[in-house]
């Protein structure tokens, strides 16, 4: 059986798990191509090798461009079906997309019940941005590319303290992460800040099977990918191994 298993020591993002799970395939460029000409609007996304203390990972980079070619950091799709839309014109296969609706889905039901309100007129804030949606469709990209036969995740560390996004100041994790992650084993920690956002957490509970410790199994090939935020004394990545469970 083929086996991926995902290590949240660190938390997950959306960005984080497209890093590491890019680690895993072959052709790197045409996979950067394929999520550059999918159709996001003004979407480019690169990559680069880094180190944080001493841990080597994949470090993806998504930008923004409007149509004068200037960077922005606008809020393009707010409404689920606004998303959806988007989604279903895209150059990928209809698993992919279906995925990545199933994904938003995920997440606007945890927002839903967060601010009381229907599905439908959920506004989405940093999860809505162009840069999230890249996240989401590359990992369901990869997700198919890889064709793991079961996923397995660890315990997820969510950090601690609070932290500062559209609605105000937060505990962490954020209620509608806190929503998303119902059901799923996770722990705090003495690392301050946000170590799983609700786009990361809804990517996990979409494609994991179960969760818990990595059992025992041949490795084919290690992933790691490093998130943009710096956590003195951490290094801030997630891992995945991929092989086979006898």
């Amino acid at each position: 059986m083929k086996l991926l298993y995902i290590d949240c020591q660190m938390g997950a993002a959306g960005d984080m798990l497209m890093g590491a799970l890019m680690e895993l395939i072959e052709d790197k460029k045409g996979f950067i191509d394929k999520v550059n000409h999918i159709g996001i609007p003004g979407i480019r996304i690169w990559n680069e090798t880094v180190v944080k203390c001493g841990d080597k990972g994949n470090q993806v980079h998504v930008i923004v461009r409007s149509k004068d070619g200037s960077e922005e950091h606008g809020h393009h799709y707010t409404t689920l079906t606004d998303i959806h839309k988007m989604i279903d014109g895209l150059n990928a296969s209809e698993k992919v997309k279906s995925n990545a609706k199933a994904v938003y889905d995920i997440i606007a039901k945890a927002e839903s019940m967060v601010h009381r309100k229907s599905i439908e007129n959920v506004h989405f804030h940093e999860v809505g941005a162009l840069d999230a949606v890249a996240d989401v469709v590359g990992t369901c990209l990869l997700m198919e590319m890889i064709h793991a036969d079961q996923i397995l995740i660890s315990p997820i560390h969510v950090g601690s303290g609070t932290v500062k996004c559209a609605h105000g100041i937060l505990s962490v994790p954020t209620p509608a992460t806190a929503r998303i992650l119902e059901g799923m084993p996770i722990y705090s920690g003495e690392v301050k800040g946000e170590l799983c956002t609700p786009t990361g957490a809804a990517l996990l509970k979409h494609f994991g099977d179960e969760f818990g410790s990595m059992p025992d199994m041949r490795i084919e090939k290690t992933g790691r990918g490093m998130g943009t935020k710096e956590f003195p004394g951490y290094t801030n990545g997630l891992s995945v191994t991929l092989g086979y469970w006898e």
